[in-house]
């Protein structure tokens, strides 16, 4: 009578351990930082500091000062419940507009953007593109070689 194995190797033991502990396991979600800080440090930090924080471009368009447009875009993100409309697209996102949604124009129709942390320091036309990639359908007759001598009927 041939004996049955019932159990592995130890080596296969100990691999089938190690695959069990690399596993992926779920994820946490990862606190949202900016430059070190939270988003509710940065809501309470004093405007001046915060722009410190942002890049040169962003920072530049407050320091020098907002032009009638933006002013008033500015003013109605920071009060606004539901979504404001626009065209200007040229406004750097502060925390205190996390968590609103704007409707953007893109040239031809207003997309909805809800403005989430990660996009502080970004512009709103970032987020909503204006152009759209080319959908290329199959090569005309004559654009081949073998395109050539296929029968027209």
């Amino acid at each position: 009578m041939a004996k049955k194995i019932i159990a592995g190797s130890a080596k296969a033991s100990r691999r089938k351990s190690r695959k069990k502990a690399s596993a992926i396991q779920a994820r946490r979600k990862k606190e949202f930082l900016y430059r070190g800080y939270t988003l509710e440090e940065l809501q309470a930090m004093p405007f001046e500091e915060f722009l410190g924080l942002l890049p040169s471009r962003a920072r530049r368009t407050y320091t020098c000062g907002l032009n009638y447009e933006q002013q008033l875009l500015f003013d109605k993100l920071k009060e606004a419940d539901g979504p404001v409309r626009t065209h200007r697209r040229d406004l750097p996102i502060i925390p205190q507009f996390v968590g609103k949604t704007v409707s953007i124009y893109n040239g031809r129709e207003f997309k909805d953007v809800e403005i989430k942390p990660e996009m502080i320091g970004c512009f709103l036309g970032e987020f909503v593109l204006t152009r759209k990639a080319p959908q290329h359908s199959g090569p005309g007759v004559g654009a081949t070689r073998s395109s050539k001598f296929m029968p027209l009927k």
